[in-house]
């Protein structure tokens, strides 16, 4: 049985989408079968592996508003046992567009239920809100990571999202965990940065995944090209970090 995990955060320029991105991809090489869902309407996740979001005619938009699918919305990937639900800027409109529809939040659960025995991972990568489409990750999610990038404002806003996850717990999904928190664009030169990292570890100990994502320049590169880094550089600290993540990731789950 597959585990679904939420890669969420409401700030933007966090490392959601390079995260969604390239942990597929990692986990893809290391012989799972994962499915990543787009549910950001700006589709980076998507074009990030190749995919033409102008010509996606059913994708995430369908499959929230139950007008297709699941199996009807995956498309393969350019990379290895990696397949997506793109998404679409249409997308936009969703969360308007399921305000008054009865149990809205349990949208996204209810469609990709039936998925979890094709997968050994779904990953969801999440809008930079806390909105319609954010609760339905999470209340569809066995567990969430939590990209946190080693910048002065990085603590800002986690207790919001913190308490949007309790919320979850309490309401919608209450096995819902934590999958870790994943400090990205760290800088060892920067002493701002290690400080970031101190301060993370101390509040947070065991809810912190080991690796940590360096800032690296093949990583900004990579979606330019519709590319994960396994496949663009290989060899470079970006893709090195994201199989180590995967790997801590699935000794977690096998444990």
């Amino acid at each position: 049985m597959g585990k679904i995990i939420a890669i969420a955060n409401q700030k933007g320029g966090v490392g959601k989408t390079t995260t969604s991105v390239n942990l597929a991809a990692s986990l893809g090489v290391l012989d799972k079968k994962v499915l990543l869902i787009d549910a950001d309407p700006q589709a980076n996740a998507s074009s990030g592996l190749g995919i033409d979001v102008d010509s996606v005619e059913t994708g995430s938009y369908q499959l929230l508003e139950h007008t297709a699918s699941a199996e009807a919305c995956i498309i393969p990937t350019n990379a290895p046992n990696v397949e997506i639900i793109p998404a679409h800027i249409d997308l936009v409109a969703i969360e308007i567009e399921l305000v008054d529809k009865d149990e809205r939040e349990y949208m996204l659960k209810k469609a990709i239920t039936n998925l979890k025995s094709s997968y050994d991972f779904i990953l969801i990568d999440c809008a930079p809100s806390l909105g319609l489409l954010t609760l339905n990750a999470l209340t569809a999610a066995d567990s969430v990571i939590i990209p946190i990038q080693c910048e002065y404002f990085a603590l800002e806003g986690l207790g919001k999202l913190l308490n949007t996850i309790k919320s979850v717990q309490k309401i919608h999904n209450a096995e819902l965990d934590i999958e870790g928190m994943l400090l990205t664009m760290f800088d060892s030169r920067l002493r701002l940065s290690n400080q970031v990292v101190e301060e993370v570890q101390k509040h947070f100990s065991d809810m912190v995944f080991d690796t940590i994502i360096q800032r690296n320049v093949k990583l900004g590169e990579a979606p330019s090209y519709g590319e994960s880094i396994i496949n663009y550089d290989v060899g470079s600290k970006g893709a090195s970090n994201y199989l180590s993540l995967a790997r801590e990731i699935i000794k977690k789950n096998d444990a």
